[in-house]
């Protein structure tokens, strides 16, 4: 299911369509083209950590200058979202990115609506260099973060007229994002402020809409590659991405 996030955010998780959160129909990718060489990082420095914000709202890890770009689309309350950042990320990086071939960025994509907004704003409090492993922690933590999940949405859905801000909070506070990224070391009060950021609830909403425009995202995780989108079918999505990477010369 599509949704903006103005949209989104008057929307329970409990009420969309949880088949939202998984892989697309299968399809083609792009023919084989030639390898691509590796380029080494800078000296005193890996691939791996050089994490840089972009203007696309996302984060991108690697080579700024890779001959292959991958984008993922993604959801912090995705279970597909979360098998693929345990199962596949870690070979994604040591394989690929590390070797300067491959750069890798993670945007945001509200597929739960409103449920999404309080970790992406609560995700994106940190600096460059903390902001994969917070993901990584969301994402593994993922079953305990959205236990409480039904009772928090059906709270949200009794607030009539509040702010997006409001709900974001409330949905922090009630599944224990707030306290989760405390303990990781993000002040209370940049936390907050972070679930207030109105630049950011816009930025969020643009790049939602843009994603739309571009690439029809209408499910997590999607992955985009050099532009074009990756088709994903039935079974492990990281063989799927690997295969699209090596015909793409990785």
């Amino acid at each position: 299911m599509k949704m903006s996030v103005p949209a989104a955010l008057a929307v329970p998780f409990f009420a969309l369509a949880l088949a939202s959160c998984g892989k697309g129909d299968a399809g083609g990718n792009a023919v084989a083209s030639a390898p691509v060489a590796a380029k080494a990082a800078p000296a005193g420095k890996s691939w791996i950590e050089t994490v840089s914000k972009t203007a696309d709202f996302g984060f991108r890890m690697g080579n700024p200058d890779a001959p292959l770009k991958l984008v993922e689309y993604g959801s912090r309350a995705c279970p597909a979202c979360a098998a693929f950042d345990a199962d596949g990320f870690p070979k994604l990086k040591e394989q690929y990115v590390a070797t300067g071939k491959v750069s890798y960025e993670f945007r945001e994509y509200p597929i739960h609506g409103a449920l999404d907004v309080a970790p992406i704003l609560l995700g994106r409090c940190v600096t460059e260099s903390a902001f994969f492993p917070l993901l990584d922690q969301m994402m593994a933590n993922q079953p305990t973060l959205l236990a409480n999940e039904r009772d928090v949405s059906a709270r949200v859905q009794g607030m009539q007229g509040a702010t997006p801000a409001a709900i974001a909070t409330t949905y922090a506070e009630g599944l224990g994002y707030l306290d989760f990224v405390k303990q990781r070391g993000v002040p209370e009060a940049k936390a907050r402020a972070c679930l207030n950021d109105a630049a950011e609830l816009e930025a969020l909403t643009k790049s939602t809409e843009k994603a739309n425009t571009d690439y029809q995202v209408g499910s997590t995780p999607t992955f985009v590659l050099n532009g074009t989108p990756v088709v994903l079918g039935p079974g492990d999505v990281w063989p799927q991405v690997e295969s699209v990477l090596k015909r793409q010369g990785g």
